[in-house]
């Protein structure tokens, strides 16, 4: 199964680093905010939290 990232606002590189960082580090998403801001990646938490439940289970699938 491919993953769809079909009306995504980021790029498809951002969106799979902030999914596989997240699950495989123990981090915060707000943690992950500011990783991915010092990357000059402006994203909300609540994005990231969205992000991880669509599409991990696509990605581990």
């Amino acid at each position: 199964m491919t993953v769809d990232f079909k009306g995504a606002h980021f790029p498809k590189s951002v969106i799979l680093y902030a999914v596989l960082f997240y699950v495989h580090y123990p981090v915060s998403y707000r943690d992950l905010q500011e990783i991915l801001a010092e990357r000059s990646i402006s994203v909300d938490h609540a994005v990231l939290n969205r992000w991880v439940v669509r599409y991990s289970p696509q990605i581990a699938a």
